[in-house]
């Protein structure tokens, strides 16, 4: 493999530092955790000297409280390169109900892949977000009937079937 799995992530430091965002980051994998394979290693791509100083620091606290070498490497971002359209927004993407209404609202793969809203959408399907904060969002998002009253059908089942946690910082 030429590549590594990856994910773009994109915040508002307004509300969420990057700081806050990095920590969410550590805890989220194993950061002492080694493979040879390039495509499934851990790596944080910092886009500046700062992020790369605040990584390191919190890499560093990582190994003194945990006694063993992280192995998560820090890297200068270069490129990111999305996955192919058939592998974005998978929860979203298994859910025909929704995918014949998103379809039709995002025709292209490119919209479908950039759209804001059906990465939220994907997220609360995974079970990430409540049905409360999906109900609060919800009319920001610009999106027609038909679409908004699948949303809250769907954010209900879920939130009965699923249990729905609150795992978005800042959610």
């Amino acid at each position: 493999m030429d590549h590594t799995e990856a994910f773009e992530v994109w915040y508002n430091p307004a509300e969420l530092s990057y700081e806050q965002l990095l920590a969410y980051v550590w805890d989220s994998h194993n950061p002492h955790y080694n493979t040879s394979s390039v495509q499934y290693r851990n790596v944080i791509w910092v886009e500046n000297e700062q992020e790369h100083s605040i990584a390191e620091t919190q890499k560093a606290a990582i190994e003194s409280t945990d006694g063993k070498p992280v192995e998560t490497l820090i890297l200068p971002a270069t490129s990111f390169h999305p996955a192919e359209d058939y592998h974005q927004k998978y929860a979203l993407r298994h859910n025909q109900a929704l995918m014949q209404l998103f379809d039709h609202w995002y025709p292209t793969g490119k919209e479908f892949r950039d759209s804001f809203t059906a990465m939220r959408m994907n997220a609360y399907l995974q079970g990430h977000g409540s049905a409360t904060l999906l109900m609060s969002e919800l009319e920001g998002y610009g999106l027609p009937d038909e679409l908004k009253a699948a949303l809250v059908e769907q954010s209900s089942r879920l939130s009965e079937d699923q249990g729905m946690a609150c795992a978005i910082p800042g959610a």
